[in-house]
């Protein structure tokens, strides 16, 4: 993803001619960054050899997890429309893991009859819920228990999940309590000790320290797992400053602690696979002069792209061509949804704009098209894959009769 000569081209293909034959807004992914960041990751921690189970909560186009599958990463899911979603792309059952703290009865049910891999179980109810269907069934479920570290992840209050007032997994007391209670199942064997602290985790500080409590409380369970789930939450670098979580350290801890623990690895990624191998290009319908700024209102809204409205995240935002003038007045990126959140970025400093130009909001391959929504009434927008210098269609535009 780079300019060439002034126009921004993705995978060799610019942007302004994906534009024009596939209107906009549009969700466009680049294969090869996607197989370099799969790559990348492999070569991280290839002395650990882990499960990576892809995160299918940041972007479940099935396309996109068929050829996550084929480069070789299982499922982490957390229904069973993401259940469903992974065996249809082809991942293997013994690939995935469950994860989630709300599995109703027939989403457990669907699981253990599919004989995946894991459930991460997140409390006692869950549990009983389990082995009451494992009994009916007359089946053995694997499970994993989810701790609660009480662990800040240091990053955006509304992604953390590893504090002890997050509603994730289970205290140290009653993760005690639950494992005893599995070992003497007749129904479930306890395989795995699952934890996750949270997303967009830039510092190795926060893993260090989960991995702390970890060891820990494996010595007084006194039980080997066979699994140690240590979830995701590996970040991206969405302000383009080269600031990246330093994989290779991190793997040098998680080797010390397998070795020690004598267990097998799971990890489950998802921004750090998918995130910067999307881009969402949208169109200026009008510029509106305000008093000290003018707004940018685009075809792109917040149902297509909902992380800043959500939580205020920050990505950067770029112009298809660039030219050399630069605007006296502050741009504030819009959609034309009635909210006032419905806003992407607002820049101090940006080329000269006019009604109809392109421009490109980066690195929303995670969480992007996954948030997406039918609200004001407005259809989905279309994906596309850049593949072997071909483009595919990997979700149709939503046609707005039929959404009517």
């Amino acid at each position: 993803m780079r300019y060439k000569s002034k126009k921004f081209l993705i995978d060799g293909f610019n942007v302004d001619k994906i534009a024009k034959t596939y209107k906009t807004p549009v969700y466009c992914y680049s294969f090869k960054r996607l197989r370099e960041n799969i790559k990348d990751f492999k070569k991280n921690f290839k002395r650990i050899n882990p499960l990576t189970c892809f995160s299918v909560k940041a972007n479940s186009n099935k396309i996109l997890l068929n050829e996550i599958g084929k480069l070789g990463l299982g499922a982490d899911v957390v229904s069973i429309g993401e259940l469903l979603k992974a065996l249809k792309s082809g991942i293997k059952p013994n690939k995935i893991v469950f994860s989630g703290v709300g599995k109703t009865k027939n989403e457990l049910s669907f699981a253990i009859e599919k004989k995946i891999l894991l459930i991460n179980a997140e409390s006692k109810s869950e549990i009983l819920e389990i082995e009451k269907i494992a009994k009916s069934k007359k089946r053995k479920v694997n499970v994993g228990i989810r701790l609660n570290p009480n662990t800040d992840a240091k990053t955006l209050s509304q992604i953390s999940t590893g504090k002890k007032e997050n509603k994730f997994g289970v205290s140290e007391k009653r993760f005690l309590e639950l494992t005893k209670y599995i070992r003497h199942s007749k129904y479930m064997n306890l395989k795995c000790l699952s934890v996750h602290i949270g997303s967009q985790i830039l510092d190795i500080k926060p893993y260090e320290k989960m991995l702390m409590v970890l060891n820990k409380i494996i010595k007084k369970t006194n039980y080997h797992f066979e699994y140690i789930d240590l979830g995701g939450g590996m970040g991206i670098d969405y302000k383009n400053s080269n600031k990246k979580l330093n994989l290779k350290k991190y793997s040098l801890i998680v080797k010390k602690f397998k070795e020690k623990h004598k267990t097998k690895i799971i990890f489950e990624p998802g921004r750090s696979i998918i995130g910067n191998s999307g881009i969402l290009i949208t169109k200026i319908i009008y510029i509106k002069e305000g008093h000290k700024k003018n707004f940018v209102i685009l075809d792109a809204a917040m149902n297509d792209f909902m992380r800043p409205a959500l939580y205020n995240a920050r990505h950067r935002i770029i112009p298809a061509i660039k030219n050399e003038s630069q605007s006296n007045k502050t741009y504030e990126f819009v959609g034309p949804i009635c909210e006032s959140t419905d806003k992407f970025s607002t820049n101090k400093k940006f080329q000269k704009l006019h009604e109809n130009d392109l421009i490109l909001i980066c690195d929303v391959g995670a969480y992007g098209m996954s948030l997406s929504s039918n609200y004001n009434t407005r259809p989905k927008p279309v994906e596309i894959l850049i593949k072997n210098s071909k483009i595919k269609i990997i979700n149709k535009r939503q046609n707005l009769k039929d959404l009517i």
